[in-house]
Formats: C-alpha cells, structure tokens, sequence
C-alpha cells in the first residue's frame, strides 16, 4: 500500500452511507482504500456499530441494511478481534483516558499497528488530544 494502513471508526464509515458533515471527507477515505493507496483496519465491533448507527439514524430499512451489511463485508477490512495484547492495550486506554472500551478498541487497534486513527467523533478527539495519531477526519491525507 502506498499510504500505509490507517485506522477508522464507525464515525467515519457511517458517512459512506449518510450525507453529514465531513461526508465528502470520509467518501475521500473510502475512494483511497477502494483504489488501494491505503489499507484499513478495524475493529470487529466496527460493523455492528455502523450498522446499529444506520438503523437509528431512520433513513433505512430492513432490506437496505442487509445491503449496507454485505457491503461492509465486501469491503474486506483489516479487522481484529478484541483478544490477547490488543484486548490488554484496550482496557489499559479505556482506564487512562476515560473513555469507552469500544473508542479505546479504536485507539488501542491505532497504537499497536502504529497507524493513524481518523474519526469526526468529537469526544473522542478530547480526550486523546495528547495522542499524535488520534486526527479529525478533516485531515486526512493520501
């Protein structure tokens, strides 16, 4: 891969299938993946939490998130289980930032592959401010 491996969270991926601010942004992410200038790695946990974000969001039915499902799976993401030394950097983030065990899976996955961390989740983005690799979807890069 050209641009190396990156990290993303279901911040970013919901936008591939719901205009919202920074879409534009996060469709540049997927196009850079789809042509192969980056590779993407994610947590398991990232497919149930793009899919449970899009049935909430009301703008799809049963038989479009079955798409949007196999979509994702066509996709062929780099994705880890939460197991062993990933599983132990995961807590070990939830615990000293204050956040939930699935945002640390997302960072902890990015600490590890020594890759960057892309989301447009704003919480997230504070509370790891002091972290390098944790960036705003608006800055991504080729």
């Amino acid at each position: 891969m050209e641009g190396g491996k990156i990290v993303v969270d279901a911040s970013v991926v919901v936008k591939w299938f719901v205009e919202e601010r920074y879409s534009g942004e996060a469709l540049t992410i997927r196009d850079s993946f789809i042509e192969g200038l980056i590779d993407i790695a994610v947590p398991s946990i990232l497919y149930f939490e793009v899919l449970n974000a899009l049935k909430y969001s009301g703008a799809f039915g049963e038989d479009e998130l079955k798409r949007i499902a196999r979509i994702l799976e066509d996709y062929q993401f780099t994705a880890y289980e939460l197991e062993g030394a990933y599983a132990e950097k995961t807590v070990e983030v939830a615990m000293r930032k204050g956040i939930t065990i699935y945002d640390a899976s997302y960072v902890a996955l990015a600490l590890i592959e020594e890759a960057d961390l892309y989301t447009a989740d704003e919480k997230l983005l504070m509370k790891t401010r002091d972290l390098k690799m944790v960036k705003h979807l608006k800055d991504f890069e080729v």
